[in-house]
């Protein structure tokens, strides 16, 4: 099972070096020692154009198991992301990363990022995940946008 895991993601790696969306980075990891690691990607998503996020660009870091493609990476902000769909811990609540929910072994990692920056500007009410952001999200959005802008401001690259 092992080599299925790190063959789709070799490959998911040579198609990523040669169509990636603009402004978005993925690799895997390295080790102290100069190693690669393919079960540890980090990623940066940029905030869309015209959005309150708009500037910004968030690292996030992906835990591939020897179970991928079966079952989905754990994905998290790093550092953890003030947002109603984001725990504290930094980790992302999305369905197409819930194996119980819409994740298809066919989603590759360039639409695991194209969602995460979709989900950035369009939280599900539906799926809280921290209670300030999605209390301040669904009570006051003029506070919520100018946290936001905040948010964005801090992770310019």
């Amino acid at each position: 099972m092992a080599g299925i895991a790190r063959g789709r993601l070799s490959e998911e790696r040579k198609a990523w070096r040669r169509d990636h969306p603009f402004g978005f980075f993925a690799r895997p990891s390295s080790s102290g020692d100069g190693a690669t690691n393919l079960m540890s990607w980090d990623a940066g998503v940029p905030g869309k154009k015209g959005t309150d996020w708009e500037g910004g660009l968030f690292k996030v870091r992906m835990e591939f198991s020897e179970d991928y493609p079966s079952k989905p990476p754990k994905c998290k902000f790093v550092p953890p992301l003030f947002h109603p769909n984001v725990y504290p811990s930094g980790t992302i609540c999305l369905s197409i990363l819930n194996e119980e929910e819409g994740w298809r072994p066919a989603i590759t990692i360039k639409q695991m990022l194209l969602g995460i920056q979709d989900l950035l500007d369009t939280p599900n009410p539906n799926s809280p995940a921290q209670s300030e952001a999605y209390q301040m999200f669904v009570q006051d959005k003029a506070s919520y946008a100018k946290r936001v802008r905040q948010e964005a401001a801090k992770n310019r690259e």
